[in-house]
């Protein structure tokens, strides 16, 4: 979008000020990471979560923004090391990224669980929010090892409604309401 912080308004209207709403901020050394996170609070509102990549600059810049009250998701975790970081720098989410830990040899559902047990066993409120998807089965075993939310895109997530069974239920269950009330007769023409 070329407007992109209008884009982003527009985007907490539809969802709300009760969902989150997360933001990338884009350079790579701590202090323009916290300007830029300071100007994206400032054009959308204070409830945005800033998406830090957990980098050395990274975690100074999460150390600081906490330091300041923001909400803070670490992003581009692909290892257990750094999401221990972005835990002790006081990330309220953590993203591991599922599918491209996975193209790199490493197991992304051992790194979740284990962050998972960490989060646990230390008393943190930080949550787990894990991303980069290329199949639903990665995202029933993220929520499976520990993850509380996910991000993927919208073709991932329909796929998880294309299954044949759900598609006979709808089936079976209008043949019983037509048989009652006859055929092509909704709720609505009663």
């Amino acid at each position: 979008p070329e407007d992109f912080f209008a884009h982003m308004r527009a985007i907490r209207d539809i969802i709300g000020k009760d969902r989150s709403l997360h933001i990338q901020v884009i350079s790579k050394d701590c202090q323009s990471m916290v300007k830029e996170a300071h100007r994206i609070l400032e054009e959308i509102d204070r409830q945005v979560y800033i998406k830090v990549p957990v980098s050395y600059e990274g975690i100074k810049a999460i150390k600081m923004l906490k330091e300041e009250n923001i909400h803070v998701t670490a992003t581009a975790v692909y290892d257990l090391m750094q999401a221990y970081m972005a835990l002790a720098a006081g990330a309220d989410y953590i993203a591991p990224y599922v599918n491209r830990i996975g193209n790199l040899g490493a197991d992304p559902m051992e790194l979740i669980n284990e962050l998972s047990n960490r989060i646990v066993m230390d008393g943190y409120d930080t949550k787990i929010v894990a991303a980069s998807f290329k199949g639903v089965q990665q995202i029933r075993e993220a929520f499976n090892y520990g993850a509380q939310a996910i991000t993927a895109p919208v073709e991932i997530l329909k796929q998880i409604f294309k299954n044949p069974s759900i598609e006979k239920a709808v089936d079976d269950f209008n043949a019983d309401w037509y048989s009652m009330y006859g055929e092509g007769k909704g709720i609505c023409d009663l």
